[in-house]
């Protein structure tokens, strides 16, 4: 299901370029970008969604943020019709589902392009809890395009919010989440996308990226960061002046756990022997995102020393943040359908598949035990092969030029 498709209770009055197609938002030949201020939901509607009113914490920070398109908010005071966190989106059930009782402080910025982003940036919203004096938790909320031609996106972004850990939002949602991060595309009939960038994303972060925690934790984690994301999103496409909104996620799949390493068949793929020099060192696997717009596998001596990842990206606008890897960056690789690069610690190819283009990625981590960073070249020829048979776009063969 495409990101659209998965948008409900559509209508038109976004323009003429929004079109309606059986209920859902249907993407134009030339859609319309984002408006620059956002729309503002009726005060009884606002009034029935708030989850409590807020007030501006301080003159001086006040007058801070308002110069830097933000505001800032206490949630224990009460003036009358104030909106709720984060572009008026988050409700009482999903805020008292991450913070719990305790005090929260909100800083948001009004979304709107960032001149000197290069238009990728649209705003941000973070929220931070308090027992007593001290802050517990801190939860941020980033709106903002992704990008490919310059290459920014596609080694920082995948570090976090392309992990072993997360799995699919499910639901027809264009999005992951783990405990720690989550992110969720905005469909491309209300923001719109340009050649050699990636979608629109709102991705949310709570404490370290890596971190590890019970299963029982992380359930409670993904769940309430899945119920903020997916509000939040609805948030920005109201600000955006688009009709439509996501429906909730559905029940998240279990936690993704660490499991000894099958050497035959490495991270679950048919087909894919390790090489044996590799085996002592890549024990352990986990692997992440089953079904949804990316599949990703960690592999490493222990849960704790992750070196190797291999992630094959089948969400077509998602392989655009790899523009500048497959283009530019090191030696070309050529292939049956497709081309790539390699060099250093990182090889990506994208072939052409019926669904669209696909992005095998291969990144060794840390260096192997005698120092090298071969792993990338050594495994993607054979990685990438067995990936395009599983996925249904085979037969795929992977050449290094000579020398």
């Amino acid at each position: 299901m495409s990101e659209d498709e998965s948008v409900v209770n559509t209508r038109t009055g976004a323009g003429p370029e929004a079109a309606v197609a059986g209920g859902t938002v249907a993407e134009s030949a030339h859609p319309r970008g984002p408006a620059p201020e956002a729309a503002r939901p009726s005060l009884i509607r606002r009034l029935l969604r708030s989850r409590t009113t807020r007030a501006v914490t301080a003159a001086a920070l006040a007058g801070a943020l308002v110069g830097a398109g933000a505001v800032a908010w206490h949630t224990d005071t009460l003036p009358l019709f104030g909106p709720a966190p984060c572009w008026d989106s988050l409700g009482d059930s999903t805020m008292s589902e991450l913070f719990g009782d305790r005090r929260t402080e909100v800083e948001e910025q009004t979304l709107r392009t960032d001149p000197q982003g290069d238009g990728l940036s649209f705003g941000q919203c973070r929220i931070t809890s308090y027992r007593d004096d001290r802050a517990r938790r801190q939860v941020t909320l980033k709106v903002h395009r992704l990008d490919g031609l310059r290459g920014t996106d596609g080694q920082r972004w995948p570090q976090e919010f392309l992990a072993a850990g997360m799995v699919p939002l499910g639901n027809g949602l264009p999005g992951m989440t783990s405990g720690s991060r989550g992110w969720l595309a905005l469909p491309q009939s209300c923001t719109g996308r340009s050649e050699f960038s990636g979608p629109t994303v709102v991705d949310i972060g709570m404490g370290r990226a890596d971190q590890d925690i019970s299963s029982e934790y992380e359930r409670e984690d993904r769940a309430a960061l899945a119920d903020a994301l997916v509000e939040a999103a609805n948030g920005v496409i109201r600000s955006f002046d688009c009709s439509g909104r996501y429906r909730a996620p559905h029940q998240l799949p279990a936690p993704v756990t660490w499991q000894d390493a099958e050497a035959n068949a490495f991270c679950g793929i048919k087909g894919f022997a390790l090489p044996a020099a590799y085996r002592k060192e890549l024990r352990q696997t986990r692997v992440g995102g089953e079904g949804g717009p990316a599949r990703v596998c960690e592999a490493g001596s222990s849960f704790r020393e992750a070196s190797l990842r291999l992630t094959t990206v089948v969400d077509p606008a998602l392989t655009e943040i790899y523009s500048w890897d497959v283009l530019r960056s090191g030696a070309p690789v050529k292939g049956t359908t497709g081309y790539g690069r390699t060099g250093g610690n990182r090889a990506v190819f994208r072939a052409v598949c019926q669904t669209g283009p696909v992005v095998f990625v291969v990144e060794q981590l840390r260096g192997t035990g005698d120092g090298d960073f071969t792993l990338a070249r050594d495994l993607l020829p054979d990685y990438a092969a067995a990936e395009a048979e599983r996925i249904g776009c085979g037969p795929l063969k992977l050449t290094f030029p000579k020398g």
